[in-house]
């Protein structure tokens, strides 16, 4: 018999841990090395913190420059602003381009600034009190240092007159309009060569007044060299103006609706003689028919 071959058995163990060995007493226990960006992180902190505190003692710093600035500002006597609101002379509020504004109302603007200084005025405050003042279109208010005020005023521009009448319907007094339709109280001395204006009251809203203040200024500039005839115009229905016109030292009424003044106004004063000859009562006439030339009271037609 042959020879028998043994099998022969291989197990692999795994290797053992190597057992852990305590640090001998006294051996300090090593940490792990840190790394290398939190080292670098370290310093960056520390500046920023630095940063912040710098910038906040600047701001401290200069918020006690500013207050102290402020109050050597607030009461100086060098800065108070000079004189009173009632009286022109010596006082520190210098008023430029007002014409029909009355300087002593626009001196009241600041009553309570006179006698202290000029730092504390309310620019803003001013100019607005200053262009409630009648007759001020817009005002403009700088301080120059060290106490004087300088108040640059440019005014509204009337384009009519107004007829102004009570609550009973008497004639109250003249007043004047500008193109916002802002009513103006004539001043005492002042020429102007103006139409009136009826058909506006102040107890209209501002955009009514405006409205009839629109169609006179239209009519005026659409008439071209007619319009210098003109000496009234009534606006109570600005969809149909109304006339009255001076020719030849007569007053005539003339009805021109809306539209077309300029070839209406001139066909009638092309034909203004033939009217008189054959109409010499009428006094209102019709325009509003192109071509045609109607008498309103007891007349004829006249082409």
């Amino acid at each position: 018999m042959g020879r028998r071959q043994s099998a022969q058995l291989e197990l692999e163990l795994p290797a053992e841990a190597p057992e852990a060995h305590p640090a001998p007493m006294g051996e300090p226990v090593r940490r792990p090395r840190e790394r290398p960006e939190a080292r670098r992180q370290q310093p960056r902190r520390m500046r920023l913190w630095l940063a912040v505190a710098a910038f906040g003692l600047a701001l401290l710093g200069a918020g006690i420059v500013f207050y102290q600035a402020d109050q050597f500002l607030a009461s100086d006597p060098r800065f108070t602003l000079p004189g009173e609101a009632g009286r022109a002379e010596g006082s520190g509020v210098r008023i430029e381009g007002a014409v029909h504004a009355s300087p002593a109302r626009l001196r009241q603007a600041f009553a309570a600034d006179f006698g202290r200084s000029v730092y504390l005025i309310p620019l803003e405050a001013r100019r607005r009190a200053l262009e409630q003042v009648g007759w001020v279109r817009e005002a403009r208010v700088e301080r120059h240092w060290p106490h004087q005020v300088v108040v640059r005023i440019v005014e509204r521009a009337p384009v009519a007159f107004l007829m102004l009448r009570s609550q009973a319907g008497a004639f109250s007094r003249m007043a004047l309009i500008d193109a916002e339709g802002v009513i103006l109280e004539a001043p005492q001395r002042a020429e102007f060569a103006l139409p009136v204006l009826l058909g506006v009251s102040p107890a209209q809203p501002l955009l009514a007044r405006r409205e009839r203040v629109d169609a006179l200024l239209r009519l005026l500039r659409e008439a071209g060299p007619a319009a210098s005839h003109i000496s009234e115009v009534d606006a109570s229905d600005p969809s149909n103006l109304k006339v009255l016109a001076i020719l030849e030292g007569f007053p005539v009424r003339l009805v021109l609706g809306d539209a077309g003044f300029r070839a209406r106004l001139e066909n009638f004063l092309g034909n203004y003689a033939e009217i008189r000859r054959r109409l010499p009562q009428a006094t209102t006439f019709d325009l509003r028919l192109e071509g045609r030339i109607t008498a309103a009271k007891g007349g004829e037609g006249v082409r």
